[in-house]
C-alpha cells in the first residue's frame, strides 16, 4: 500500500542574534521568540498549498492533512520535522530530506544547500526573498511582501519535490532512506532524558577543575605561547606533542596553530588537562567538556534530549555530529554526560557495539584469513601480536603489553609509520617506547600481516583508476573510474579533482580545502565505509525485527536502542543477534558483538 508524499517547508521568524547560524536547530525551535510566518505543503505531485495565521490557525490548516500515512519530505528536515512534532504534535509515518540524500550522493567539495542543488540538478533558481524577512513578525508584513514570500516559500517546495524525485530515478538506495527517517526521529522525536542536577554539579566541578589546573601550572601569556615550554606541558600529561613540516623553513616543528587539525583534536581528548591547556592555547575560553555540558544544562530546562546527527555526514558515509554543541558522535568514555543521559521510567537504553569490526573487516579485506580463523575461535588478536613483539607466550601477555599490541594492531593497518605508533601508545599509556622500538614494532607487523600490506598497493591501483576514469575491482568495492568507490550499500565513496601532488602522492578537493591521499589512506577509508555499510545493515535489520522498539543512538559502531525495562535482556540478545549477521559480499567474516543495557547510556 503506497503513502501519501508531503513536500513541507516553513518559513520562521529570525533576526541577526536569533537565527540558525547563531544557534542550534533545537535552541530556535524551542526559544520563546520562535514564530512560524507561513508554511506550504504539497500533496504528492498537486498544486502547492500556503497558509498564514496564528499559531493555532495555522494547527488548524495543518490538520486536515493525513499526517499519520504520509511521508513528509523537506529540504532540512531535521528543522521541518521538529517544528511539526515540537510546536505541532504532528508524527508523519516516514520522514525524508533531500539535505541528508545530498551529503550521501556528494563528493562533499561542494554545498548541499537547496540553492546549490536546484542548481547542480539544473531544477532552477533558489529565491532571496528570506533575506527581506530580517526582523519581520508575521504582523508587520504588509500583503505584498507576504505574498511575495508565499511565492518563495512554494517555489522551495517545488525545488525540494523536484530534487527528491530526480534523486530517486538515479536509484538512491531505498534501505538508505530508511536509515535517514531513523536519523532524523532520533532529533524530532527525541526519547533520551537528561538529568539536570547531575549535570549542573558537572559543569560546577569541570569549571573550578579548571581554574585549579592552569592556576597549578603558573599559565602566564609567555608559557602559552611558547612551543617549548608548552610541548613540556602536553608531555606532562602524556601527550606527544603533534608535528609538521614548517611550509616556510621546510623543517620539523610544532604543530599548534588554530589550522593543525591533530592540535585541534585534543580539544576532545579524554584527559581533561589535556582540553584545557589546548583551549588556553587556543585562546577558547572554555573546554569541550565545559561547553557540551553548558548546552545539556539549557536542553534539560527545554525537555528531552533531541539528538543531533548528520547522515552521511563522514566521507566514508559514517554519521558525524551535527552542531549544537553537543557531538553525540564524541563522548568520553568515562564522561559523566553519559551518566546524566537516561531512558525514560520503566524503560532502559540498551546498547550493543560490534566488537573491532574495522579490524575484522581490514583482516578479511586483505586476504588473511588464519587471522580470521584465529578470532572466530576466540583468540585474542591484540595478545597474540603483543606475544609476537615482546617474545612471550600468549598466556603470559600482561596488560600494558596487550595495551601495545591493541594499539599497534589498530594503527599499523591503515599503514602508520614509527612516529605516530610511538605517539599513539604514549598518549594511551604514558609510555614512551622509544624511536627503534616503534620501527622495529612496524616492520614486525609489515612482515606478519603481508595481505594487509598488498592490500594499500592495490589502493594505490585504485587513485590511478580514477584518475584514468577506469573500472577496477577493490575487494566488495567497485570502481567507477572519476565517478567514484561504489560502497555495497549503493552509494558512492568520491574523490573529486584527484590528481599528483607536487609534495608527493596525491591530492583532492574538499569543501575545506586540498586533502592528501595515498594507497593505504583509500584502504583506510574503504574499511571504515564498509563497516558503517555492516552496521546500517544491522540496525535496520534490528528495527525490522523489533518494531515497537526505539533506535535513539548510534555512536560509530554501536546502536542504541530504549526499551521497556522487562524487555531490556532479551532486546539486547536480539540486538547482538542481528548485528552479527555477515554481509551478503562477506559470507565468510566473522562478526561478534558486546551488549549492555542499564539506566544510563554509561550504565549500558
Amino acid at each position: 500500500m503506497s503513502i501519501d508524499l508531503i513536500t513541507l517547508d516553513f518559513e520562521t521568524y529570525y533576526d541577526k542574534a536569533y537565527s540558525l547560524s547563531k544557534i542550534s536547530t533545537e535552541a530556535y525551535i524551542r526559544d520563546d521568540q520562535f514564530e512560524v510566518i507561513g508554511v506550504a505543503v504539497k500533496v504528492n505531485d498537486s498544486e502547492t498549498q500556503w497558509f498564514s495565521g496564528t499559531h493555532e490557525e495555522t494547527a488548524a490548516w495543518l490538520g486536515q492533512f493525513d499526517w499519520a500515512d504520509s511521508m513528509v519530505l523537506a529540504h532540512n528536515c531535521a528543522f521541518d520535522a521538529a517544528i511539526l512534532s515540537w510546536r505541532f504534535s504532528i508524527h508523519p509515518k516516514v520522514l525524508a530530506d533531500t539535505m541528508s540524500m545530498g551529503n550521501a550522493v556528494g563528493s562533499g567539495a561542494g554545498s548541499v544547500s537547496l540553492a546549490a542543488l536546484a542548481e547542480r540538478y539544473d531544477l532552477g533558481k533558489k529565491g532571496t526573498e528570506v533575506i527581506n524577512a530580517l526582523g519581520k513578525r508575521r504582523a508587520d508584513f504588509t500583503p505584498d511582501e507576504l505574498a511575495r514570500y508565499a511565492e518563495y516559500c512554494l517555489n522551495d517546495v517545488t525545488l525540494c519535490y523536484l530534487l527528491f524525485q530526480i534523486m530517486l530515478a538515479k536509484e538512491f538506495p531505498k534501505a538508505e532512506l530508511k536509515l535517514i527517517d531513523m536519523t532524523l526521529r532520533m532529533f524530532t522525536e527525541p526519547v533520551f532524558e537528561l538529568d539536570l542536577p547531575l549535570l549542573e554539579n558537572h559543569l560546577a566541578k569541570l569549571r573550578e577543575k579548571r581554574q585549579k589546573l592552569l592556576d597549578s601550572v603558573g599559565l602566564d601569556r609567555k608559557a602559552l605561547m611558547s612551543n617549548q615550554q608548552f610541548a613540556e606541558l602536553l608531555e606532562a600529561c602524556g601527550v606527544v606533542p603533534p608535528t609538521k613540516i614548517s611550509p616556510t623553513t621546510g623543517r620539523q616543528t610544532f604543530a599548534f596553530a588554530k589550522t593543525d587539525e591533530e592540535f585541534k583534536a585534543l580539544l576532545e581528548h579524554p584527559d581533561l588537562r589535556v582540553q584545557t591547556l589546548v583551549a588556553a592555547r587556543l585562546g577558547v575560553k572554555s573546554t569541550i567538556e565545559e561547553t557540551r555540558t553548558e548546552r545539556l544544562v539549557e536542553i534539560a530546562k527545554l525537555g528531552k534530549l533531541p539528538v543531533p546527527l548528520k547522515y552521511c555526514g563522514a566521507k566514508t558515509k559514517r554519521w558525524s555530529g551535527e552542531g549544537g554543541g553537543i557531538n553525540m558522535q564524541n563522548l568520553p568514555r568515562t564522561s559523566v554526560i553519559k551518566e546524566a543521559i537516561r531512558a525514560p521510567a520503566g524503560h532502559s537504553v540498551v546498547g550493543v557495539d560490534l566488537s573491532n569490526i574495522e579490524l575484522r573487516v581490514g583482516l578479511w579485506f586483505g586476504g588473511m584469513l588464519d587471522k580470521l580463523d584465529q578470532l572466530r575461535n576466540g583468540l585474542d588478536l591484540y595478545k597474540d601480536f603483543a606475544s609476537l613483539v615482546f617474545g612471550v607466550p600468549y598466556t603470559d601477555v600482561t596488560k600494558d603489553q596487550r595495551f601495545i599490541g591493541k594499539t599497534s594492531q589498530l594503527s599499523l593497518i591503515y599503514g602508520v609509520g614509527a612516529a605516530k605508533l610511538r605517539a599513539a601508545i604514549m598518549t594511551g599509556s604514558r609510555t614512551d617506547i622509544g624511536e627503534a622500538e616503534a620501527t622495529r614494532i612496524v616492520a614486525l607487523y609489515r612482515s606478519q600481516y603481508h595481505g594487509v600490506v598488498q592490500a594499500w598497493d592495490r589502493g594505490e591501483a585504485v587513485l590511478r583508476a580514477i584518475r584514468d576514469d577506469r573500472y577496477m575491482d577493490f575487494g566488495p568495492i567497485q570502481v567507477h573510474g572519476q565517478q567514484g568507490l561504489l560502497l555495497p550499500c549503493g552509494l558512492y565513496m568520491q574523490f573529486p579533482e584527484l590528481q599528483l601532488a607536487s609534495a608527493g602522492g596525491w591530492k583532492y578537493k574538499t569543501r575545506f580545502g586540498w586533502e592528501h591521499i595515498y594507497g593505504a589512506k583509500v584502504f583506510q577509508g574503504s574499511i571504515q565505509a564498509l563497516a558503517r555499510c555492516v552496521i546500517g545493515d544491522g540496525m535496520l535489520r534490528a528495527q525490522k525485527s523489533m518494531p515497537h522498539i526505539r533506535t535513539a543512538l548510534t555512536i560509530h559502531d554501536a546502536d542504541y536502542m530504549i526499551a521497556p525495562t522487562v524487555m531490556a535482556e532479551a532486546v539486547q540478545e536480539q540486538l547482538i543477534k542481528d548485528l552479527c549477521v555477515p554481509p551478503p559480499w562477506a559470507p565468510d567474516l566473522p562478526l561478534a558483538a558486546e551488549g549492555g543495557f542499564g539506566q544510563t547510556l554509561a550504565e549500558c
